[in-house]
């Protein structure tokens, strides 16, 4: 019990310290809005009105903005691995490790903070999705969870970025060695188009990879045209990549 207590308090101390730069320096805040909303305008006022979303009676910005709130959940988790490179790079995680404190708490609090940036983004971009014509189709409560289902996901992809900061040298080639493992994830999925419209062999991988599962989930609470199993197979996907992903970070980190 004395352990969890001292991991926990450590967590939160890391959690405060990561916040308190992202409020000194809220141009980073800024910047990871200008992404998303240029995705926004373009799919929404430039591809819109050439993509059929395949389901009748739903328009395109409906079947548009679930998966724009994933891709910039998906893109906020890059800063996992930018950061954990940077400070690695200036020797504040040797620093770290000399300190009688958790290990995972150092990477826990990375990613805590880093999720709870990601949902003030996605709200802020829920707002953003309502001023261009977006409409939920279902009540308050499932709108909050498929936010809520859109953060868990993206603190899962968290913990792929913490051990990809952690094997580079800095933030410049954490973000280089992030995109290939997000543009398939982004691009080759339901969130822009809908997958019949692909390749067979395409649409195979669009159809059954997390984040597709995940978009799908979030388009069953937030509009009710998918079936609610989506939502349980993005959890057990979410579960999955921590189980799997976490203790790799972790061990690299106290190896490093």
């Amino acid at each position: 019990m004395q352990r969890l207590t001292h991991l926990v308090s450590d967590t939160m101390v890391m959690v405060r310290r990561n916040l308190t730069m992202l409020v000194r320096l809220p141009q980073l805040l800024v910047f990871s809005l200008v992404q998303p909303m240029l995705f926004v305008f373009m799919f929404r006022y430039v591809f819109g009105g050439a993509i059929s979303t395949g389901q009748a009676g739903l328009s395109y910005v409906d079947y548009l903005m679930p998966g724009i709130f994933l891709q910039t959940a998906s893109f906020g988790a890059i800063s996992t691995a930018v950061g954990l490179a940077e400070d690695k790079n200036k020797g504040l995680l040797e620093r770290l490790k000399s300190l009688p404190m958790s290990r995972s708490a150092v990477l826990g609090g990375r990613v805590l903070a880093d999720t709870t940036r990601d949902l003030v983004v996605v709200v802020v971009m829920l707002l953003i999705g309502f001023a261009v014509g977006f409409h939920t189709h279902t009540s308050f409560i499932k709108v909050l969870g498929g936010i809520g289902l859109m953060t868990i996901f993206g603190s899962a992809l968290c913990w792929i970025f913490a051990l990809i900061g952690l094997s580079v040298t800095n933030g410049e080639t954490a973000q280089a060695a992030a995109f290939p493992i997000l543009a398939p994830l982004t691009f080759a999925s339901n969130a822009f188009v809908p997958p019949a419209t692909m390749p067979g062999w395409l649409r195979w991988w669009a159809e059954r990879q997390p984040l597709s599962v995940t978009v799908r989930g979030v388009r069953s609470l937030m509009l009710g045209s998918e079936s609610t199993d989506y939502v349980w197979g993005s959890l057990l996907w979410s579960l999955a990549i921590v189980a799997s992903f976490a203790p790799l970070a972790i061990r690299r980190f106290r190896n490093s």
